[in-house]
């Protein structure tokens, strides 16, 4: 139903769902399935954590093993975010943008510039020329 074949007073009904664009990009595969086994690790490290917390509150014979698995898996998740970074640089390196080292971009832009500017110089002498009187030439006043 449009609006226009809508009763007198009738609201148009909203739609349910609305697609709006990604603001930003779609992580590589690589990287993203690095990033969920990271978070994985994340988490249970930090339950295997908390649960060698209580089980030293309440003295029981479980603390010392889940202090030592926690200990383990900190270790893990360190190398789990590692493996993140690690997986996008080298993602970054093999697909990303063609990098050029700092210094030469810089040349060329510098280089550019002068272009611009030397052209700019020629155009306005250029046009100087044109509205000076010369030999054979009245003025405009």
């Amino acid at each position: 139903m449009t609006t226009e074949e809508l009763p007198a007073g009738a609201a148009p009904q909203r739609q349910l769902w609305v697609e709006e664009p990604a603001v930003r990009r779609r992580l590589p595969d690589p990287v993203r399935t690095s990033a969920v086994r990271a978070v994985l690790i994340l988490a249970l490290t930090l339950i295997q954590a908390v649960v060698a917390y209580f089980c030293t509150l309440a003295g029981s014979w479980l603390a010392f093993p889940m202090v030592l698995s926690s200990v383990a898996s900190t270790v893990a998740a360190t190398w789990g975010v590692l493996d993140v970074w690690i997986t996008r640089q080298v993602w970054n390196q093999r697909n990303g943008v063609v990098s050029v080292p700092s210094s030469t971009a810089r040349q060329l832009r510098r280089e550019r510039r002068q272009a611009r500017r030397t052209a700019h110089k020629d155009a306005r002498i250029r046009g100087r020329r044109q509205s000076r009187p010369g030999p054979g030439r009245l003025s405009q006043a």
